[in-house]
């Protein structure tokens, strides 16, 4: 079996690491887990920090000086010694169910994504939410290619290999979009798994707080898929 590293970006997750760290340990048993904390100001790495005095499987990536989504995840990928790595939000919005079937989709693909798009996905989030996000997902699949439906998963489960010819950057979710389209490009065999997607329970979100700041996104969003697009 495949030694699988799980990699989980925080900032302010305090009250959702634990539980997320004790169920994919419990769901998935990985080889490693990597929490990769931006100093959050409520002390999430604190929680982390005492989990992994209880096993030995669990490796905090205290950044100080250092702040990001994509950078978070990469910095992730580059400590881990995992054959598969997989890397979630931690708002418990992906259903830690899900992950067995990504590492399962991997026996005949490079990458798996969930998906909230593809046929049997679904996207319970505040109405809002789901029409920026399809929207946006529907304008990245006429432009970058109609074989993915959900450019802006951020729900990925790789092979180690995958890295060696690819790295993860840009700025907030616009990594995946960059992410997938190059991998596309290069010849890495994708597949979607489909998945329900839930409004966050607790803490905040890092998405967007008001309709004005969900259009800001969707503008950046656009904006890297024109870049592509035109490259």
């Amino acid at each position: 079996m495949s030694n699988i590293t799980v990699i989980f970006p925080t900032y302010n997750e305090r009250e959702n690491i634990e539980k997320l760290i004790l169920g994919v340990k419990e769901i998935v048993n990985p080889y490693e887990i990597i929490v990769v904390d931006d100093n959050s100001p409520d002390e999430t790495w604190r929680v982390v920090q005492e989990l992994a005095a209880q096993y030995s499987n669990i490796k905090l990536i205290m950044r100080v000086n250092k702040r990001g989504l994509a950078s978070a995840i990469s910095d992730g990928i580059v400590s881990s010694k995992g054959d598969i790595v997989v890397w979630m939000d931690c708002d418990f919005s992906m259903p830690l169910e899900a992950v067995p079937k990504l590492i399962n989709a991997l026996s005949e693909n490079d990458i798996a994504i969930g998906s909230r798009y593809v046929e049997g996905g679904r996207d319970e989030r505040e109405f809002s939410r789901v029409i920026t996000s399809k929207f946006f997902n529907t304008f990245a699949s006429l432009l970058l290619g109609r074989s993915l439906t959900d450019y802006t998963t951020g729900f990925v489960a790789a092979k180690r290999d995958v890295f060696d010819n690819l790295d993860i950057y840009g700025v907030y979710g616009e990594y995946c979009v960059i992410f997938l389209y190059n991998a596309k490009k290069q010849g890495f065999k994708i597949a979607e798994v489909p998945y329900t997607c839930i409004p966050r329970n607790q803490g905040e979100t890092k998405t967007a707080e008001s309709i004005l700041a969900l259009l800001r996104h969707g503008r950046n969003y656009g904006m890297t898929v024109l870049k592509l697009w035109f490259k």
